[in-house]
């Protein structure tokens, strides 16, 4: 195995309600968080992934223009369709 310290590998993780999608990349070792979504395709088939709006690594969000390192995981946030503090007052609110 050739080892090339100018590139390094990633991971782009992208969930919706029905499926979910992963995406290893080889990408230059000064590539941006959003440089990575727009190179692994996504946003081809899904326009309405917006990097501005929310995006992290391993489980922190982390502003777009972020650095990667090598085995990063990139993940995209949707839009929360429901506040979660409402949500969770629903289900714990119960009739008698």
């Amino acid at each position: 195995m050739v080892c090339d310290d100018s590139a390094i590998t990633v991971e782009l993780v992208y969930a919706l309600p029905e499926r979910q999608m992963l995406v290893v990349l080889t990408v230059p070792r000064d590539t941006t968080a959003h440089d990575a979504v727009v190179r692994s395709g996504l946003l081809l088939s899904h326009p309405e992934i917006d990097t501005m709006r929310g995006i992290g690594i391993f489980g922190k969000r982390v502003p777009p223009e972020t650095i990667l390192k090598n085995g990063d995981r990139i993940e995209i946030y949707r839009p929360l369709t429901a506040d979660p503090k409402e949500a969770r007052r629903r289900r714990a609110w119960k009739p008698k």
